[in-house]
């Protein structure tokens, strides 16, 4: 995984191409776990040696991953683990991948340490813009914090929201 600073990044938006979901393990609190296999059942989660996690297919995609329109789409908005809900940003109260200056962003007299994952085709390098700064991070820093659940910002915007009971295969 490379990272670089948020203040590297002029703006980014969710593109819903699906990288997000093939990166890595998706990581489960217990909470989100249960709420999970409640709804889908114990086959849609493994178990590893530091946790819960999210099953993969074969192409090692999410196992909630699904293509509609030529998007890649979450069949689980409405209960998105807080892992899928911040990628590609790395939000932390210390400055873990270095770079300090560089990743520092205050929020409510706060020194917030903001790291975005470039494996992501949603970022756009550069001066950081004001919507970056004043919408897009806030809230990246409001879902790490869990200071709020709802994503605005965070998400792709679709025009139109398909049924997921249709894509849901497993």
């Amino acid at each position: 995984m490379r990272v670089v600073p948020w203040s590297h990044i002029k703006s980014w938006r969710c593109l819903s191409c699906g990288d997000c979901c093939t990166s890595s393990l998706v990581p489960l609190t217990p909470k989100e776990w249960v709420r999970i296999v409640q709804r889908f059942g114990y086959d849609c989660t493994e178990t590893g040696l530091s946790g819960f996690y999210l099953k993969r297919t074969v192409e090692n995609r999410c196992i909630f991953q699904y293509q509609f329109m030529g998007m890649y789409l979450c069949a689980i908005q409405d209960i998105k683990p807080k892992a899928c809900k911040l990628w590609p940003f790395k939000v932390y109260d210390y400055p873990k991948y270095g770079l300090a200056d560089e990743a520092l962003y205050k929020y409510g007299g706060e020194n917030i340490y903001i790291y975005v994952d470039t494996k992501c085709r949603g970022i756009v390098y550069g001066k950081p813009s004001n919507h970056f700064v004043k919408k897009v991070l806030p809230e990246f820093v409001e879902i790490a914090f869990n200071e709020r659940d709802e994503q605005v910002y965070s998400t792709a915007n679709l025009p139109i929201r398909p049924k997921l009971s249709s894509f849901i295969y497993f």
